[in-house]
């Protein structure tokens, strides 16, 4: 089960400010912290992705554009639920970089 960040009803750059700080909480950001295994894994097992849950196309960019410029995958699914909700899975394995190993 992805961790879930709901950032709806809230405008830039708060949906990507909360997303960078899940991403940070689980070991993964740039200012990432040293975490027990118990907190970056739930019932299912470790943790290999974040949905990011946006009501509004520029958070959905924005988050994607961050994900993506941050060296993740980033996949946006929309959702009709009554108002419009798109889902920006981040998979937080890292890409490999260019000319690196």
């Amino acid at each position: 089960m992805p961790y879930r960040v709901d950032a709806r009803g809230l405008s830039c750059p708060q949906p990507v400010v909360m997303t960078k700080k899940a991403l940070e909480a689980m070991g993964l950001g740039a200012k990432s912290k040293a975490l027990r295994g118990s907190e970056v894994s739930d019932a299912s097992g470790p943790l290999e992705a974040i949905d990011v849950l946006v009501d509004n196309r520029t958070a959905m960019e924005n988050v994607s554009r961050f994900a993506r410029h941050s060296g993740y995958d980033a996949d946006v699914e929309t959702v009709k639920e009554g108002d419009d909700c798109y889902i920006v899975r981040i998979c937080v394995r890292r890409r490999a970089q260019h000319g690196r190993p």
